[in-house]
């Protein structure tokens, strides 16, 4: 991706973005919030091959200010880490100035296979006490789909009775859940708002995964309606046109404003850069798109 291609899209997007319920005349139409959160990374998947020496120099070279460490990268922020381990990637972060924001998991309760759930509870609860150790905010965890023979509701049941479990582990440890908008099925905005409310457990969120199934008549606000009690971090991936179509930044961006979010919006992009120099350019052009789709 080419500096100049990239933020050409910016402009494109800026021009043909339409944020919802905006004033149609001068005498009503009010300032737009100020924006409140930053731009960070999750190392899925153009940072999956980076050790964590490697990662924050890039967070710093490219201004991106928080982490979300996805499970099995090279970083190797795994619950395996022993507390003298543990003690110095907390150091790492705390001297780079980049913010541990939290561990990507791959923790899921969609199976109908009872022991299989209760094996990702678990998972989960390491996950929980390595985050707490490192001193992020939260665990994210996903359901993957929906199982066939199996009642839709009856799923989204077992879901969300599963996370009130981690929930109170999370709870106990001082951090929080984040359950990721995803899965065939479990990424329609409507199931996930079923599988909060199953849940009901205050340590317990999503993670919102800018999908092509939160469009409605190309807007998100009817989504983001939906699960704003809930969202409590954020992915974000190609901010310009891919091969699904546009998203709509600058609304999410816009509704995100609205809500006072003030964490991060985090980079999850399906890619992985030839070199590092190619790396370096395209993370500077994505933070370059952000700004201008994000500011209010």
């Amino acid at each position: 991706m080419q500096r100049r291609r990239f933020l050409g899209a910016a402009g494109a997007l800026a021009a043909a973005a339409i944020v919802p319920n905006e004033a149609h005349s001068d005498e009503t139409k009010q300032e737009p919030k100020a924006r409140k959160f930053k731009l960070g990374t999750v190392t899925y998947n153009i940072a999956k091959d980076w050790d964590v020496a490697t990662m924050l120099k890039v967070c710093r070279d490219t201004g991106l200010a928080a982490v979300e460490a996805r499970t099995t990268h090279k970083h190797g922020i795994e619950p395996g880490l022993n507390p003298d381990q543990r003690k110095e990637v907390k150091q790492r972060f705390a001297d780079s100035g980049v913010v541990f924001w939290g561990c990507g998991s791959v923790c899921e309760f969609h199976s109908p296979d009872a022991t299989e759930v209760q094996k990702h509870v678990e998972i989960c609860k390491r996950f929980i006490q390595l985050t707490a150790d490192l001193g992020g905010k939260g665990v994210k965890v996903r359901p993957n789909g929906l199982p066939k023979n199996v009642s839709v509701e009856k799923t989204l049941e077992q879901i969300g009775k599963a996370l009130v479990e981690c929930g109170k582990a999370a709870a106990d440890a001082g951090v929080e859940i984040w359950v990721e908008v995803h899965g065939g099925g479990t990424s329609l905005p409507a199931n996930m708002k079923s599988i909060m409310e199953h849940c009901g457990h205050p340590a317990v969120g999503v993670t919102w995964n800018s999908n092509q199934t939160d469009l409605v008549n190309k807007s998100v606000a009817q989504s983001f309606a939906l699960l704003r009690p809930w969202i409590r971090s954020c992915h974000i991936n190609d901010l310009y046109n891919d091969e699904k179509g546009v998203y709509p930044y600058r609304e999410l961006f816009a509704l995100l404003r609205s809500i006072d979010y003030d964490r991060y919006t985090l980079i999850e992009v399906g890619k992985t850069m030839p070199t590092m120099e190619s790396s370096l350019e395209y993370l500077k052009c994505y933070r370059a798109l952000w700004h201008e789709l994000s500011k209010g």
